[in-house]
């Protein structure tokens, strides 16, 4: 072989090397993921772009308020805030979050409550009330988007299986002015 054909053949090797490599990283541990639609407003837009964690709950189970990426049906994946885990008692009474009694502050709930004029942001419920279970079952977790006047979330679609979470948003990276680490 020549010098040129030489060089060539090695380009195109680290070509391959390259694209099988992106293609592992894409298909095992990380995702992109396009939002659509304003369930998760105003902490997630319609139109931003996140990098979604595939592999991290592998090792380890969501966490209450994580953002979680999961099939919802067979066309589509949903991104929601994971706020009941198993054996969690969920009820949402005068606009605030009870979970096993206790009262938890939605800070991330804020810029869009000061915006609401229709009185209470999130309506009663109970987990009994929205799901039949009077406690989140083993295997599976409560979510809800943070635009809770227009999400479809645990309230009508119920409660999420575990293997059907695809991964926890990580990084939202377009637009590139709010590019964050999602916390």
């Amino acid at each position: 072989m020549n010098h040129i054909a030489r060089e060539i053949w090695d380009w195109i090797k680290t070509f391959v090397v390259v694209i099988v490599i992106v293609l592992i990283v894409r298909t095992f541990f990380f995702a992109n993921y396009m939002v659509h639609g304003e369930s998760m407003m105003p902490t997630i837009e319609n139109g931003e772009r996140l990098i979604i964690n595939k592999i991290g709950y592998e090792f380890s189970e969501p966490e209450r308020f994580d953002l979680i990426v999961f099939h919802a049906n067979e066309e589509s994946d949903y991104i929601k805030r994971v706020i009941g885990l198993p054996g969690d008692h969920i009820e949402y009474r005068d606009d605030v979050l009870y979970i096993n009694g206790e009262a938890y502050e939605e800070e991330y709930l804020s810029p869009y409550r000061e915006q609401n004029e229709r009185g209470l942001f999130t309506n009663d419920f109970t987990l009994e009330k929205v799901t039949g279970y009077s406690e989140v079952p083993e295997g599976k977790v409560f979510v809800l988007g943070d635009n809770r006047q227009n999400s479809m979330d645990s309230r009508q679609i119920g409660l999420v299986e575990m293997e059907e979470i695809v991964g926890k948003a990580n990084i939202r990276y377009w637009p590139v002015n709010e590019f964050t680490i999602i916390q």
